[in-house]
């Protein structure tokens, strides 16, 4: 699967204009605006308070954990999600793909970590490609943040989308490439892995 993306297909859109700020740190952010009730309601549910530790400011400013796939149609007890950090795990996905069920509601959801400072920025890019032709690309803004309060990892859950349907649609495997990256191009996470459609979950 590797060598099937080009780099072109994660170009992430911009919006003319739009500057990238200077970095601060998770205290300059705090003190910024500190008369703004509403405001600093708004930083403290981030983290963001004066005096905060937001950990030391080594190793990878965010840390991806999980993709998964979720559907109100999907079986009690059956769970498509997959562990960003286990190779093993997702070469095992791209040895046996998923199987989303053909003409159903799903979405995407991701959970990740931000160990130090304030990402900003930070969007989910996925390129899905069949027999080496792009079938579609997804671009989600997961936002901004800084640490958690209780150093617990965020959850973010994408708008739903249909999945394709019909004879056409089950036949081959889709290879999809993710990646996490911010406002300044930092990628967090870059994987892939496959997925088949079938007229059922299995």
């Amino acid at each position: 699967m590797s060598g099937q993306h080009d780099e072109d297909d994660f170009a992430p859109t911009t919006t003319p204009g739009y500057k990238i700020g200077a970095a601060k740190s998770v205290d300059e952010y705090a003190k910024l605006d500190a008369e703004d009730e509403s405001l600093a309601r708004w930083k403290a549910s981030l983290g963001i308070v004066p005096g905060a530790a937001s950990g030391p400011a080594t190793g990878p400013q965010v840390s991806v954990l999980t993709l998964e796939l979720a559907s109100p149609t999907l079986p009690a007890g059956k769970k498509l999600a997959m562990n960003i950090n286990d190779p093993a795990a997702l070469a095992e996905i791209k040895k046996h793909p998923f199987v989303i069920k053909e003409g159903v509601e799903y979405n995407v959801r991701i959970t990740f970590k931000v160990n130090h400072g304030i990402c900003s920025g930070v969007r989910y890019l996925q390129v899905v490609k069949r027999a080496g032709v792009k079938m579609d690309k997804m671009e989600q803004m997961l936002g901004s943040y800084g640490p958690h309060p209780q150093g617990e990892a965020y959850t973010k859950n994408f708008e739903p989308e249909e999945s394709p349907s019909g004879m056409l649609a089950r036949s081959g495997t889709y290879n999809v490439r993710s990646r996490v990256v911010d406002d300044d191009g930092q990628v967090y996470a870059d994987w892939e892995w496959s997925f088949k459609l079938g007229k059922d979950w299995s």
